[in-house]
C-alpha cells in the first residue's frame, strides 16, 4: 500500500514524507521532482512555457507511473486533485492523507519563494485563501487529515504513523 500526502503547497508534504520514509523504511517520491525530471525543466518553467494544462497532464502521467509500485511514500503537488481521475488512482493503490495548515502559516512558509507559479500575484494571502477554499472539497476526501500549522514535521509524522498503525 502506498501512502499519498496531499494538501496545499507549504503544508509540509515533502518534509513529512521524507521523515515517514526514513522511519518506515520505505522509498520516498516527490511528484514535483519527478515531473521536473520528466519534463527537463522546473515546474515554474513548465507553467510559463507550456501552461497549467500541460503541467497537469504530465502530473497525471507521473502519478500513474508511481501508483504502479507498492509501499511508497509519495508527496503530491498541491493541485493534483484538481485533475479528474487522480483521486481514484491514489485510492486504488494506497491511503490518502491530507496535510492542512492555516493560510497565514502557509504564507509565512512560502513568502519569497518564486518557484510557486500560482502565487505570482499581487495579493498572495488572498490567493492562498481562494485556492484553499476552491480545493477544500478535494482535500477533505482523504482517509486522514493532519493540521500542520503549529506542530513540527516530526510530530506530524508521528501522528500519521499512529493512524497507520490503526489500519
Amino acid at each position: 500500500m502506498n501512502i499519498y500526502l496531499i494538501g496545499f503547497m507549504g503544508t509540509g508534504k515533502t518534509t513529512v514524507g521524507k521523515i515517514l520514509a526514513e522511519k518506515l523504511g520505505r522509498k520516498f517520491y516527490d511528484l514535483d521532482e519527478l515531473i521536473e525530471r520528466k519534463a527537463g525543466k522546473s515546474i515554474r518553467d513548465i507553467f510559463i512555457d507550456d501552461g497549467e494544462e500541460h503541467f497537469r497532464k504530465i502530473e497525471t502521467e507521473v502519478l500513474k507511473e508511481v501508483a504502479g509500485g507498492k509501499g511508497y511514500i509519495i508527496a503530491t503537488g498541491g493541485g493534483l486533485l484538481t485533475t479528474e481521475g487522480n483521486y481514484e488512482v491514489m485510492k486504488e493503490s494506497g491511503v490518502i492523507i491530507t496535510l492542512a495548515a492555516s493560510a497565514e502559516s502557509i504564507y509565512e512558509r512560502l513568502k519569497g519563494d518564486e518557484s510557486r507559479p500560482l502565487l505570482m500575484v499581487e495579493n498572495v494571502i488572498d490567493e492562498i485563501k481562494r485556492l484553499m477554499f476552491e480545493r477544500a472539497p478535494l482535500y477533505i476526501k482523504a482517509d486522514y487529515i493532519v493540521d500542520t500549522s503549529d506542530v513540527s514535521p516530526d510530530e506530524v509524522a508521528a501522528e500519521i504513523m499512529e493512524f497507520l498503525d490503526e489500519l
